[in-house]
């Protein structure tokens, strides 16, 4: 069983061969991006991945339409992009928390439709404001398909529950079954970003993310399967900054590096 680590683009405001240098320097396998409109600087920047030795995995947050049908058609429209691209797989943002179940279903099928003819997998973050905002949402959609995978980002629920989801083992269990990829940020009650995940007041929090990804790695290993694992602690707002100044309370890039280095030490490879 291989673990895999990717860095996010988010946040990122180095010209881009440099951004590169620098993820391979610190040791990532690949990153986590989403890609230009324009297909020739989508292009290039695939290009600039592979020369550099760094995989790729798609990504999708565009879900901004607010009516239903123009939302279905831009999904369909973005995925189908990011697949001429060639990525390992797609995460997606899908939906829309106010969206109702048989619409953000429909938006799952237009993805396994596109999985069943090109062979590129979609899978669906666990993000607030999108399809799986909550963990009964999870538990639904997961009742009316079970083979769901997902991108598990606890730290959204966390926030969503105000709680480190003690109260709900039996929902958390079924979406660490499906995950397939894991958003290695730390959340709390109270916001899906602690400011550094090394500082002692946040063990707790810590913890339980950690537990759940050793739930995670624990399947992934029995099953013999492959696991992706993208650090993605954000810039601000999601990084909590000084009054008045702005000044980050933490470095976001050293806390992603971080993450990704104790994981790796932690599942051995």
């Amino acid at each position: 069983m291989r673990i895999s680590f990717f860095c996010t683009t988010w946040g990122n405001i180095l010209p881009f061969p440099e951004f590169c240098a620098r993820v391979k320097e610190a040791g990532y396998d690949g990153v986590e991006m989403d890609l230009p409109d324009d297909p020739m600087l989508a292009s290039d920047r695939v290009a600039m991945l592979r020369d550099h030795g760094l995989r790729f995995i798609g990504q999708y947050w565009q879900s901004l339409e607010s009516d239903f049908e123009a939302n279905r058609e831009n999904y369909r429209c973005h995925l189908e992009k990011l697949v001429a691209t060639g990525p390992e797989f797609i995460n997606a943002q899908t939906g829309k928390d106010y969206f109702s179940i048989d619409q953000n279903m429909a938006l799952v099928e237009v993805a396994n439709n596109i999985t069943a003819e090109t062979g590129v997998k979609v899978i669906h973050e666990t993000h607030r404001g999108k399809f799986l905002f909550c963990l009964p949402k999870m538990t639904e959609a997961l009742s009316r398909m079970p083979d769901l995978s997902i991108t598990l980002d606890a730290s959204h629920w966390c926030n969503v529950h105000e709680s480190l989801l003690e109260d709900q083992p039996e929902a958390m269990s079924g979406a660490i079954c499906a995950a397939r990829h894991i958003h290695a940020r730390v959340g709390h009650p109270e916001g899906p970003q602690v400011n550094d995940p090394r500082a002692p007041e946040w063990s707790d929090a810590l913890s339980a993310h950690l537990s759940w990804w050793d739930q995670v790695v624990a399947l992934h290993h029995q099953s013999g399967t492959a696991l992706t694992v993208t650090p993605e602690f954000g810039p601000a707002p999601y990084m909590p900054e000084m009054p008045y100044t702005l000044a980050p309370l933490a470095s976001q890039w050293d806390v992603n590096v971080h993450m990704m280095r104790m994981l790796r030490d932690r599942y051995h490879h």
